[in-house]
């Protein structure tokens, strides 16, 4: 299945940004490459969320398991172009899948592991998936009420999605109906299934401009979108990544972000896959295991969202025993980062903190010690990309176009200080959302750019720099003055006793807005809303306007499974606290 336009791959082609490789291509060179070395590693705590046993697999076992699954596929009928739900925790068995649905030319639509039948029957209608893959439990098996049957859960999708005719699931008790991948498993490879596989791929025809993926928007606000992607599309990311953390062959790489998006996709796949290196698993989020995993198996890089590394540098015991001779830079994004934060880690532990900016639809600034060595200014702003007359380390950068525009008279912003959103064009840039075209229509502008709909303006003393100011939905406007949320989270996350904190408005009759910190306190502390405005008044110097009147004591800020905070109950909770307008 080819989406891009012809036109546009010809052009791209002839740059030389897209080319004939694929995905399968890619891995059959580093199976060669790389032999028996350690190509993906299962989190240690396994047996919490998934049935069996930590695995590790060399390049040569790998392959051998993806040729083993590719003939369960070809069993069940499975063929090019047919769509594959995969419902899968972090594991081993993501790469099994993913690799054996490049090769063969099937289409993965990868789903968060907490996604359930109300976000399951959105995609399979607009996707008429053929298949799910799946575990028949995931969560820890031995606790009631901890453990999710999926397998059963999409068997009883299949009554109401006629195109769902095959579910196949690992694990055990699988129930009728559904086919237990282990069962149908051969115990070795003949020449026959050799011969049959090397058919089969001959049959696929499986070119570089062919959908690998259709991955889902984490919006708040609306239901998911699909986001195809091809192995082209794909493959033109790994530099931002690469470059920006100045990654060498073979890196280890800690994956703790769903492996289901742009986040996890583009740097523990797509990236390992041109690094030949190794993957190891994290799932759930756990601290605990997450810091085991950093210290035990020698980690090049890592990313982490900006609380967890809040977090870690308010305890410095935390990071006790890991070797920072070997993990000098983690990325970090989804969120505006501390001044704090990316100054400590630097000055502290010689770490560089990677600043990250971007979306499944293929928008991306990487902001790295390179192109922007004092990490005070790294943790505010970005390269200001695709600009003529600006040139950045990182090569996507100069494959790319970008204009900021002003969303009140559509004109492009030039000059520094002014908000406007960010829009991107280039062959990063996705090609449209899965049979949607209303949709895809209202997300490019009338020269070809994607928008956003995130907020930047210009800055710095040659205008070099990109400053993220927030969603253009997430400004707080306390009367007639815009506050980014974003800003005041990032002033508020170094504030002593604050362990996480989002900021939303609250409706008011006269000002239109007031501004709400809703916090999570850390261990032991009680931050009050006049501890808030001290440290933003005192410390951080904030004008008067910008400062919280209201706060929201939280145990825990509601995220969407792949982590981004749903403002949408915090705005819900914090109008109980302006009753007169409520």
């Amino acid at each position: 299945m080819v989406l891009v336009q012809p036109e546009t791959i010809a052009a791209y082609t002839a740059k030389g940004w897209w080319g004939q490789q694929t995905l399968w291509d890619l891995f059959v060179q580093q199976v060669s490459a790389r032999g028996d070395a350690e190509a993906v590693v299962d989190a240690c705590n396994r047996s919490d969320f998934a049935h069996g046993v930590q695995r590790r697999l060399s390049w040569h076992q790998l392959a051998e398991d993806i040729d083993k699954f590719s003939l369960v596929l070809l069993q069940q009928g499975l063929r090019r172009d047919d769509i594959v739900v995969v419902h899968l925790p972090n594991c081993v068995e993501q790469y099994v899948v993913y690799l054996a649905c490049a090769r063969l030319g099937l289409i993965v639509t990868p789903v968060p592991a907490q996604y359930r039948e109300h976000e399951l029957a959105h995609i399979l209608t607009i996707t008429a998936a053929t298949a799910a893959i799946t575990f028949t439990h995931i969560g820890h098996i031995g606790r009631i009420g901890h453990s999710h049957q999926a397998a059963d859960m999409y068997r009883a999708l299949g009554t109401a999605h006629a195109s769902l005719s095959k579910v196949l699931a690992w694990g055990t008790d699988v129930p009728a109906g559904v086919v237990s991948i282990e069962a149908a498993w051969p115990e070795a490879l003949t020449a026959e299934h050799r011969a049959q596989l090397a058919q089969a791929e001959r049959d696929a025809a499986v070119t570089a401009n062919d959908v690998f993926s259709i991955c889902w928007t984490s919006g708040t606000e609306a239901a998911p979108k699909g986001v195809p992607r091809s192995h082209n599309e794909w493959l033109i990311v790994p530099p931002n990544i690469i470059e920006a953390g100045q990654l060498e062959p073979g890196a280890r790489l800690l994956n703790p972000f769903p492996l289901v998006n742009m986040s996890g996709l583009s740097s523990a796949l797509v990236t390992w896959l041109v690094l030949g290196g190794t993957v190891v698993q994290h799932q759930p989020f756990s601290l605990s295991v997450f810091l085991q995993q950093l210290r035990e198996e020698r980690i090049d890089y890592t990313v982490a969202a900006p609380a967890i590394l809040n977090m870690l540098l308010q305890d410095n015991r935390l990071l006790a025993g890991i070797d920072f001779q070997r993990l000098k830079r983690i990325g970090s994004g989804s969120a505006p980062l501390s001044e704090w934060m990316v100054s400590g880690f630097a000055e502290r532990h010689g770490v560089q903190i990677v600043n990250y900016f971007g979306s499944n639809e293929g928008a991306a600034l990487s902001g790295g010690d390179i192109d922007i060595p004092d990490p005070a200014m790294r943790a505010q702003y970005f390269p200001r990309v695709g600009v003529p007359g600006l040139t950045w380390s990182v090569s996507t950068t100069r494959k790319i176009k970008t204009r900021l525009v002003d969303l009140s008279s559509g004109a492009d912003i030039t000059e520094a200080g002014q908000p406007g959103e960010l829009r991107f064009q280039g062959p990063t840039v996705f090609s449209g959302y899965f049979k949607a075209p209303d949709l895809t229509k209202r997300a490019f502008d009338e020269q070809g750019f994607y928008r956003t709909g995130d907020l930047f303006e210009i800055a710095g003393d040659q205008l070099q720099y990109y400053r993220y100011v927030g969603r253009s939905k997430d400004l707080v406007i306390r009367g007639g003055m815009n506050i980014s949320s974003e800003e005041i989270e990032g002033l508020l996350a170094a504030c002593p006793g604050v362990q996480d904190v989002a900021v939303v408005g609250v409706p008011d009759r006269i000002l239109g807005e007031k501004l709400c910190a809703c916090v999570v306190s850390a261990a032991g502390k009680a931050v009050s809303l006049g501890d808030l405005v001290q440290f933003l008044r005192d410390q951080k110097r904030v004008a008067a306007y910008k400062l919280p009147e209201y706060v929201l004591q939280i145990d825990a800020l509601p995220r969407n499974p792949v982590g981004k905070i749903l403002k949408r109950e915090l705005r819900e909770q914090a109008r109980t606290l302006a009753p007169e307008v409520v």
